[in-house]
């Protein structure tokens, strides 16, 4: 906002897509763990844990920019 500008910037709620698709990392990572808290399948060549670990560090800013392109449209 400029200095000198008097309109109000109007905050909106975030919609319910973006808040369920914000949610889905973190779903992923913390409620999760009894399904990937596994060594013995291995994927390209790493613990199952650790693919899944990093499986989500690559998947989240996906999904951030994402919610980011809907909230820009509104």
């Amino acid at each position: 906002m400029r200095l000198g500008s008097s309109a109000p910037r109007v905050n909106k709620r975030p919609s319910i897509g973006s808040i369920v698709l914000a949610l889905f990392p973190f779903g992923g990572m913390c409620f999760s763990v009894a399904l990937w808290d596994r060594v013995t399948p291995r994927v390209f060549g790493l613990p199952f844990n650790m693919f899944w670990i990093l499986a989500w560090l690559a998947l989240t800013p996906a999904l951030m920019g994402i919610v980011y392109r809907i909230e820009r449209k509104r």
